[in-house]
């Protein structure tokens, strides 16, 4: 299907549609607005992919806004790595970088605007007085012993809010609207509160902030921004966006907020707070532990920002919550990196195969491709030599009819190499464990020789004893045991489905073009899965994270429970 000829998602509708109707001059102006109180995740990638997507796709333009009113949670460390982050991905907001408190003194303003027209009052009743009176939807709310103060009084003690006279939580500069509203967020919202804390940006000039339902709508304003596109949670704040920006519109422009339903995945949780919580409680290493959905973790742990937006464009955009399976991101991962990982050869679990027939102290030298699926990558050379290591589960000394690999009497063939048969085994005396594999090998079937053609039933992976380097390599496996983190005992929380073996350290057999590999290239260890480097390689010390598996490996284990 031609890019031309997709079907358009409801909000490419809508916006067609004010393109065709000349709302707002026709201009498409997005934004992506996160709070810097955290790393990134993969839901925050899919709204990135859309608004800086939606931008491109319609000749716009698409801001990245800081929302940054609550200084208590905000460091410049989450700024940064949300930049990053976008950069990643492939997104540039060019000369667009704004932030929430760029506009505090504005703000301020259209507050003070609100308090003159009757429109807001200062509230003295505490936090939990202000939700009873509230009430519940299905009958009126009470309205604050407060609310009829006079402009006067709203005014001067807005203004001595502002300068620092009073402690937190005693004042709060409340909406005036409608206390019966069946939607909760109309009954007089906060639009203030006071905060004495230092904000990462305006220092300690200010000791109240905007909530975001004040802030969200006037900056989309401010910057001139034409679709203001949130996750569906918001969509009972629209009618409060909408009366905000009644207040302050002038003139024919006006931004509109639409809703689509956020990026929900099994096996993960995608709460800010639940993730703060398991790093700051150390079930895992920090915020870009490879385990983490945020979208430094999935960089750590290998997946590349191509299979990210083939993830986001493939999930599409909906108008209903639902739960997307996590083997649908893992196969996007699969995908792009068959094209592009490197093949390498890596043995997790070695034991010594010794080929008595071969020369001693020979070495030879054997081709092999870097990637079938790119002939551009070309090949390397392997060192080839009498002793070799190969994985313990390719060899099986009492083997079942249907074991093809290396048994006593039958041949598998080396990858790039030759055809070798099992003689006999050497045990360890104490436990039993094999120590040496003894074989024969066909000096004929090397590649371009005259046997080079001979089948046999099964190929392993391998790599020469003596040239092997030692690999660290981190299994990677699902942070969660069941679908729905959720779903648990009584008396348990979600904490409890932690998956115990969500990550294994193992020691492994490396063939040495590894070390003269770059940092950044992806890899697929043969018949293994596909690797990259951590970030605490260095030199010889190498570190690799499974990015995934070469399949599915969850979706065998669930359809045999």
């Amino acid at each position: 299907m031609a890019e031309n000829d997709k079907t358009l998602n409801f909000i490419e509708e809508i916006i067609e549609e004010d393109i065709r109707n000349n709302r707002n001059n026709g201009r498409v102006h997005t934004r992506f607005p996160p709070e810097p109180n955290g790393y990134l995740h993969i839901g925050h990638a899919k709204s990135i992919c859309l608004n800086f997507g939606l931008a491109l796709k319609y000749n716009g333009k698409c801001n990245l806004r800081f929302d940054d009113t609550n200084p208590v949670t905000e460091d410049i460390e989450y700024v940064e790595s949300i930049k990053e982050d976008i950069r990643w991905l492939g997104f540039d907001w060019e000369d667009r970088e704004f932030y929430a408190s760029d506009y505090f003194d504005q703000l301020y303003q259209w507050a003070v605007k609100l308090i003159k027209n009757g429109k807001a009052y200062v509230d003295e009743a505490s936090a939990e007085e202000i939700s009873e009176l509230r009430g519940v939807p299905t009958q009126p709310g009470k309205e604050s012993p407060y609310r009829n103060r006079s402009i006067e009084e709203n005014l001067d003690l807005f203004e001595r809010m502002r300068n620092g006279e009073f402690p937190d939580g005693t004042k709060v500069l409340r909406a005036k609207i409608d206390m019966s509203s069946p939607n909760m967020h109309m009954r007089d919202p906060v639009l203030y509160r006071i905060k004495h804390a230092h904000h990462h940006r305006t220092g300690n000039k200010w000791c109240i902030y905007p909530m975001y339902d004040w802030a969200h709508g006037q900056s989309d304003y401010i910057e001139g921004i034409t679709h203001s596109i949130c996750t569906l949670e918001f969509e009972v704040h629209r009618p409060l966006y909408d009366w905000c920006l009644d207040q302050i519109v002038e003139g024919n422009y006006r931004p509109r907020q639409i809703e689509f339903a956020r990026l929900n995945i099994d096996y993960m949780v995608m709460s800010k707070r639940r993730l703060l919580q398991l790093v700051n409680e150390g079930y895992v290493s920090g915020w870009d532990d490879p385990r983490m959905p945020t979208i430094s973790g999935l960089r750590r742990r290998g997946y590349t920002p191509e299979a990210i937006r083939n993830f986001a464009e493939t999930v599409g955009v909906a108008k209903r919550e639902n739960t997307i399976e996590h083997s649908l991101l893992e196969y996007c991962v699969r995908e792009h990196l068959n094209k592009i990982a490197l093949r390498r050869m890596v043995v997790l679990n070695p034991v010594k195969v010794i080929i008595d027939n071969y020369p001693e102290g020979q070495v030879e030298m054997l081709e092999s491709e870097n990637n079938p699926e790119d002939p551009a990558a070309g090949s390397r050379t392997i060192p080839f030599s009498r002793e070799l290591f190969i994985e313990r589960d390719d060899f099986m000394e009492d083997a079942p009819k249907k074991f093809f690999r290396l048994t006593p009497g039958q041949e598998v063939r080396l990858k790039n190499a030759y055809i070798i048969k099992c003689t006999g085994v050497v045990k360890d005396p104490a436990n039993g464990t094999i120590r040496e594999i003894h074989c024969t090998y066909d000096p004929e079937t090397r590649s371009g020789m005259q046997g080079a053609n001979r089948k046999v039933k099964s190929t392993i992976h391998w790599v020469s004893s003596h040239h092997a380097i030692d690999a660290e390599v981190r299994i990677y496996d699902r942070l969660f045991l069941k679908a729905d983190p959720d779903d648990v005992e009584e008396g348990k929380n979600w904490l409890s489905n932690l998956n115990p073996d969500s990550l294994k350290i193992i020691m492994a057999k490396a063939e040495p073009h590894l070390l003269k590999d770059d940092r950044n290239n992806k890899f697929q260890f043969l018949r293994l899965g596909y690797f990259c480097f951590d970030k605490d390689s260095s030199g010889e010390k190498l570190i690799f994270n499974r990015t995934v598996s070469l399949k599915d490996e969850w979706a065998k284990i669930a359809a045999k429970s």
